[in-house]
């Protein structure tokens, strides 16, 4: 019981404790719970789409990409945050921010995008040309902008199993012409050592071939002298 009321005593804030410091601490501490909620936001976050992972909209310039990562590259540091997996999240935010700045994959993305919003509004028998502030818009259930990331998401992971189909396709051909080559190296490599020991048994062969010769004469001979 002693323990308990001891350990108890310890945990408490000592009466010292000025109302500044009360704030401080929990100020702390929240700024510590909101950092780890990140993280797991970032983590959880749809790897393919570098826009969910740095919780961005498509239309965001350059520069905001970069305010964007710069802040919650700085929030979730791993040396400021004590999520085992703080490491993960910063890298998933540095390879984001590199894949948007990257003017051809950016665009490749944004298409993408586009084509998951085209898709959407003919889904609702809406013109393709509705803007995104359209009165049509705000009455669906769920909300047009998290539709528009689910379709985004679908198109994406298609895309993605397409690119690893075909880099798998590659593979398999790139091993077909690597087993072709060195069944043709086999081939040269049985055919020169084919020659090689066919012209070392050359003299073997001219020299069984003269014995027959030398043979077929002799009986003939002495046939002739036995008919004759």
């Amino acid at each position: 019981m002693s323990t308990g009321t001891s350990t108890s005593s310890s945990s408490k804030i000592p009466a010292s404790t000025t109302d500044t410091d009360i704030e401080q601490l929990l100020s702390r501490e929240a700024s510590a719970f909101q950092r780890e909620i990140e993280v797991e936001r970032i983590l959880k976050a749809f790897k393919l789409n570098p826009y969910d992972i740095l919780d961005i909209d498509d239309t965001t310039k350059p520069e905001g990409i970069k305010r964007r990562y710069r802040q919650l590259s700085l929030f979730i540091h791993p040396d400021k945050t004590p999520h085992a997996r703080a490491p993960d999240a910063f890298d998933l935010l540095k390879k984001a921010e590199s894949e948007l700045s990257d003017s051809a994959k950016r665009e490749a993305l944004d298409a993408t995008i586009a084509e998951a919003r085209l898709q959407l509004l003919r889904s609702h028998g809406f013109s393709t040309s509705t803007q995104d502030d359209d009165p049509k818009l705000r009455t669906l259930i769920p909300p047009f902008k998290l539709q528009l990331r689910a379709k985004a998401k679908d198109l994406l992971i298609e895309e993605e199993v397409r690119r690893r189909k075909a880099i798998k396709m590659n593979l398999a051909n790139e091993g077909l012409e690597a087993r072709k080559k060195e069944e043709e190296v086999a081939s040269k490599k049985r055919k020169a050592e084919e020659d090689k020991s066919w012209e070392e048994t050359r003299e073997t062969r001219v020299d069984s071939w003269r014995s027959f010769n030398n043979n077929a004469k002799k009986k003939k001979k002495t046939k002739t002298q036995i008919l004759g």
